[in-house]
């Protein structure tokens, strides 16, 4: 399937992220440092022709919150649109990581969202992603979050969107996805 180009954004980072907290569907508020991230992707999205694209965000606040700083002066509208949301970590929410079963293997932090009690789970956030992306008719800056983010990056280019770094995606960068490569803008 073909996808139209994207630059997706994960937002800044937040006092529960610094906390090492689980957020899900919770928010909490971007830090000082957080607010940086977010301006050094307007920084990067700044240098850019951004003609046609269409721009979206998750509608959780510290989502929205990096939006309003890293398009501002770019987008004249962002659109909320509820499928570009963090996964739903259930039972698990607002708990510190360090209280939580570690599971061993490569990555015990994404393990966890999907071993959260009552959590949404990665197919659940995968039928929501190509769903959105099904809806996509151009271009599009998407502001959304670390899980999602990486979801949607694996459903257009594939296992490469996971090479090289976190698979939660860095705060203050932004991935571009073209022709089915992904591009790291730092």
């Amino acid at each position: 399937m073909s996808f139209p180009e994207l630059y997706i954004l994960r937002h800044g980072e937040t006092e529960w992220n610094a906390e090492n907290r689980m957020q899900g569907e919770l928010n909490s508020r971007l830090t000082t440092k957080g607010e940086a991230d977010a301006a050094r992707q307007g920084v990067i999205l700044g240098g850019l022709d951004l003609t046609g694209f269409t721009f979206l965000s998750s509608p959780q606040g510290r989502a929205f919150q990096t939006a309003g700083i890293a398009l501002a002066g770019i987008a004249d509208h962002i659109r909320t649109d509820d499928r570009l949301r963090e996964i739903g970590v259930g039972d698990w929410s607002g708990r510190l990581r360090a209280e939580l079963p570690m599971p061993e293997g490569r990555d015990p932090v994404m393990a966890q969202y999907q071993m959260a009690p009552n959590g949404e789970g990665f197919a659940g956030v995968k039928a929501r992603a190509e769903a959105f992306l099904t809806d996509l008719t151009g271009p599009s800056v998407l502001v959304t979050h670390g899980v999602t983010s990486a979801i949607l990056r694996a459903l257009v280019v594939g296992e490469k969107a996971y090479a090289g770094q976190s698979v939660q995606g860095g705060q203050g960068c932004v991935y571009h996805l073209k022709d089915g490569e992904q591009f790291l803008l730092e």
